[in-house]
């Protein structure tokens, strides 16, 4: 028999309003066409199309003139080809050159799905048993690219979810690239990725043990200029590609926590940044961090990276390496284990391992920890996010997939000393599509990317049909009994 479940009467749908500004850019020829043109108005006529422009957009965008001339501004180099004085462009025919290389992008359009929720860094002013909540979703916008959002959600002592209301805006960060790289790590990496290993060889014979990102950037842009093959040129781009995958971005302050938009920046994530599993971290020291694994996809490359945060207004993301960071479905654990890190995973598509490692970034020797046992798992089973500490044992949320690739949600208990020994796992799903749930962007899929435990309560937030979300909650108690009772043969 199956538990009980409450579903609650929630459901976050996407919202096309919701845009941000982006650079468009259709190749040097057709960008200095665009510019001569321009050029060639007067400047009362610049600043007659330029001045209701910013009048209509700044409803939309916290600071439209800021992003236009920041686009405007990519744009020095051909202007100097064009033989024309950037710095003496007056500012009214700046921003109108900057109006014609953006384009609005509606992040949400398409789906808005696959949550996962964390305590809010601030639980300041609230009552007994209330807790505020952060929860980071998977937004999908033309082209099916992902980037992740938030939403702040308040559970009252009850478990009621109220879900606030979204700012008006929506914030890209500023891009911030600092990283110092570890040679053998980045260059191992680049073989995963199929870079020509003669362009590896060469680069590698060229950098110190350690290196920062301008040194890389000169010595690949020196090789290049001495290349005539445009296909050897290209897979001297995929290495800085490579290197884009490790920044920082830094949000305004006085953003909202739902204007912030972690938005594709580097080539190796262009097609989408999926299904993020926030974590709240505890140090050894007892101090806390957040940190998220999520999957990066160029199109036809997955890349699997970590995002780390203290305040959710700066992340730095990076690469993971090894062995086991291959495939998706990487779930950190919210604590070290034994003194090490601990990652629960899917690396093969079908089966879930655990991995143990010294460094956060770096996982080798997956460990096989579960395979599709039931019916309603038989294509694979997978985490839903990071683990849950219990008394009991770890409680891992799970996704099984099984006829007509119906995705449904499992439950399964770990030993806290030793995850690789599973206590028990659900018979019967824990959460199955209703009627109200099958249809969508991707019909008959429930999927979730981290739950919580509140007031007795598993509060699990999930997809629906790959289009909207909500929330159900399980008696945290009755799950245990239950994975009890369906322990392991």
């Amino acid at each position: 028999m199956r538990l009980s479940i409450e579903r609650k009467p929630i459901r976050i749908y996407p919202d096309p309003k919701r845009v941000i500004a982006r650079f468009f850019f259709n190749g040097n020829d057709r960008a200095k066409e665009v510019i001569e043109r321009v050029m060639s108005i007067s400047e009362d006529a610049a600043f007659g199309i330029i001045s209701p422009i910013l009048q209509e957009y700044s409803k939309r965008h916290r600071n439209i003139t800021r992003v236009l001339d920041r686009h405007c501004s990519k744009l020095e180099p051909l202007f100097a080809e064009l033989n024309i004085n950037y710095k003496r462009l007056t500012e009214y025919r700046k921003l109108l050159i900057g109006s014609y290389f953006t384009h609005e992008y509606s992040i949400e359009s398409a789906a808005f799905f696959n949550p996962s929720i964390v305590e809010d860094p601030d639980q300041s002013e609230l009552q007994e048993g209330q807790r505020r909540v952060i929860i980071s979703f998977r937004a999908v916008g033309e082209g099916h690219i992902s980037s992740i959002t938030f939403r702040r959600a308040l559970i009252d002592q009850n478990n009621n979810i109220t879900v606030l209301p979204s700012g008006n805006y929506i914030d890209e960060a500023e891009i911030i690239r600092t990283a110092v790289y570890n040679k053998k790590l980045f260059f191992e990496k680049a073989a995963v990725t199929q870079i020509n290993i003669d362009v590896i060889k060469e680069l590698e014979s060229k950098l110190d043990s350690h290196f920062e990102y301008s040194n890389l950037r000169r010595i690949i842009m020196d090789s290049q200029n001495l290349q005539e093959n445009d296909l050897k040129k290209l897979e001297y781009d995929k290495v800085l590609w490579l290197a884009d995958s490790y920044y920082e971005i830094v949000f305004s302050l006085d953003t909202d926590i739902s204007d912030r938009v972690v938005f594709p920046i580097s080539e190796y994530e262009r097609k989408g940044i999926e299904d993020a599993r926030f974590v709240h971290f505890t140090n050894e020291d007892g101090s806390r961090v957040y940190y998220a694994t999520y999957t990066a996809y160029d199109g036809s490359l997955i890349m699997p990276k970590l995002l780390q945060t203290n305040d959710f207004y700066n992340f730095k993301m990076m690469p993971l390496y090894g062995a086991g960071a291959q495939n998706k479905n990487l779930a950190l654990f919210p604590r070290k284990i034994n003194g090490k890190f601990a990652m629960i995973s899917r690396i093969d598509g079908c089966n879930n391992y655990i991995m143990y490692s010294d460094k956060i970034n770096i996982w080798e020797k997956p460990i096989l920890q579960q395979k599709p046992k039931f019916t309603w798992e038989f294509i694979q089973i997978g985490n839903c996010g990071s683990p849950i500490e219990t008394e009991h044992g770890w409680i891992v949320i799970t996704h099984g997939v099984g006829p007509m690739r119906r995705y449904v949600l499992g439950a399964s208990l770990l030993k806290l000393d030793d995850p690789t020994i599973e206590i028990g796992r659900l018979k019967e799903p824990l959460l199955i599509p209703n009627s109200d749930e099958r249809e969508g962007y991707v019909p008959n899929v429930l999927y979730s990317c981290g739950s919580m435990i509140n007031n007795g309560k598993v509060v699990i937030p999930y997809g629906i049909s790959d289009s909207s979300s909500g929330f159900a909650l399980v008696d945290l108690q009755e799950l245990i009994t239950k994975l009890k009772e369906d322990a392991v043969d």
